[in-house]
């Protein structure tokens, strides 16, 4: 339930409801804006709510108590009805701007990551990914340098200037990976690990949540609502790409989803076109397509020497290659109205 509080609303009153809320057995989630009030009201049996809310909006300086369906609360546009921000220094996710975070799928060595970070720095990049430790299906593949790629990576931000984005996979490297990364990432294979969602939404990370692999988006957004239950609002969404019967792509890059997600959350958006399509030739194309249906950023990956890669170099793209999209992203940013 979203109680919306009169813009004339005193703190005694507002205090006022919080404290018949929290009699009631509600858990409750204020935002207190410039113009007015909304709390937040969670918790409670949902067969109360409708007397509940009777009851609330008989209080002093409410102006209405609205009750909400979806089986996810904070990650809803009723409980936000414009559209979030993430913030990470300089850099906004959300805004009115386009943020393209680029980098290495794996973090292979010194000379690789540097390259890579200070070429997607020149071509305009705001945002260097990079994995540190990397989920494989095979456990003979190559599973990232740990701790001492995580290091490479704070050694990349420190000389450009770039915030780093990479995954955390275990709720026992939380504190590891944030004391030198600016974003966490749930991977696709860990977006219902709950143990994880619960204990990032503890942190003042911001988090980008991968959708699964099979998960439709009802579930992702749940997926989202552990992390902002927990405390931490500054979550975004990244769309992947779904497995489906299709062998010729990796995945299937679901470029709705961008637009499901915009009618029924408030949470920023990213596109991961890399992963969405498993093919460098088909990158370019569906990063354009992301920025012309309404994402708010790109998760791209750029690799030096591709075929030399350790980690997925068939859905990596060239550092020329990037060059020129940029410069073709940046024409199209401009003719909608975007900016880069």
């Amino acid at each position: 339930m979203i109680i919306v509080m009169q813009a004339e609303a005193t703190a005694a009153q507002i205090s006022e409801v919080e404290g018949a809320l929290q009699t009631w057995g509600y858990e409750i989630h204020p935002i207190y804006g410039v113009e007015r009030t909304v709390i937040a009201a969670v918790g409670a049996p949902t067969q109360d709510e409708a007397r509940v809310s009777e009851q609330v909006e008989s209080l002093p300086a409410v102006e209405r108590a609205v009750l909400i369906l979806k089986p996810y609360r904070f990650a809803s546009k009723e409980y936000r009805p414009e559209k979030s921000v993430v913030k990470v220094g300089d850099v906004v996710i959300g805004g009115e701007g386009f943020v393209m975070m680029a980098g290495p799928c794996t973090v292979e060595s010194e000379e690789q990551l540097m390259e890579t970070a200070r070429a997607v720095k020149a071509a305009g990049a705001t945002v260097l990914r990079g994995g540190a430790y990397k989920p494989s299906t095979s456990p003979y593949s190559f599973q990232g340098m740990g701790e001492d790629g995580l290091k490479l990576l704070a050694q990349a931000r420190e000389e450009t200037g770039l915030p780093v984005i990479t995954e955390v996979m275990h709720v026992g490297n939380i504190d590891l990976v944030c004391k030198y990364a600016d974003i966490l990432q749930i991977g696709t294979r860990n977006m219902q690990n709950y143990d994880l969602l619960i204990e990032v939404g503890k942190v003042k990370k911001p988090v980008m949540l991968k959708r699964g692999m099979s998960s439709k988006i009802e579930e992702w957004l749940q997926a989202a609502e552990y992390i902002i239950k927990g405390g931490n609002e500054a979550v975004m969404l990244c769309e992947r790409g779904v497995r489906t019967f299709e062998t010729y792509t990796r995945n299937t890059l679901d470029i709705s989803a961008v637009l499901a997600v915009r009618e029924l959350s408030h949470l920023p958006i990213v596109v991961d076109p890399s992963q969405g399509t498993g093919k460098s030739s088909m990158v370019p194309a569906m990063c354009k397509a992301a920025l012309v249906v309404g994402a708010d950023g790109l998760l791209v990956e750029v690799h030096p020497n591709p075929e030399k890669a350790l980690k997925d170099g068939a859905q990596s793209i060239t550092i020329p290659a990037f060059q020129t999209l940029m410069q073709e992203m940046a024409v199209i940013a401009s003719a909608i109205g975007k900016k880069l």
